[in-house]
């Protein structure tokens, strides 16, 4: 469980950095560019709710609690927003229906992972895992929504 829960740890910033770079030097801009602004976004709505709602972490079963609030998972809102955003535009490239469901699951199952993992290791409430996924799903939607106008209009 750990191993998911790392997943979506900051370190996440590093494979979206490295991800960024290779886009980049492939001159895939689009796809650097909904990384960037999916990630930044996200640390910003992260904090943002998480100092609006001022929720205590459950007790700590593992280890020392982490000395930030609850509500909502962090992990578990910037995972869903770098796997969702990478796994999108990489099927979004991707012709075949198989490897699109394929590369699909495999990050819906990471996503799901670094959930659980969450609540498994006692540092977050299913509500708090839950709430991380809805808040990413809203910016998620808001960035394709982005997306789609951003390309209608290059047309």
């Amino acid at each position: 469980m750990l191993a998911f829960s790392r997943l979506g740890e900051p370190g996440v910033a590093i494979g979206a950095t490295l991800a960024i770079t290779i886009f980049l030097l492939a001159r895939w801009y689009r796809a650097a560019l909904w990384i960037t602004v999916s990630l930044v976004g996200a640390a910003v709505l992260n904090a943002s709710l998480k100092f609006a709602f001022h929720r205590p972490r459950p007790p700590a079963f593992f280890g020392p609690q982490p000395d930030t609030f609850s509500f909502p998972s962090g992990h578990a809102l910037v995972c869903a927003c770098f796997y969702g955003v990478l796994v999108g535009l990489i099927a979004d490239r991707i012709r075949s229906l198989y490897w699109r469901v394929l590369i699909w699951v495999f990050g819906l199952i990471v996503i799901a992972g670094v959930g659980v993992s969450r609540i498994y290791l006692g540092v977050h409430y299913p509500s708090d895992v839950i709430a991380g996924y809805l808040a990413a799903a809203v910016w998620v939607s808001i960035l394709i929504a982005l997306d789609q106008l951003w390309m209608k209009r290059r047309t």
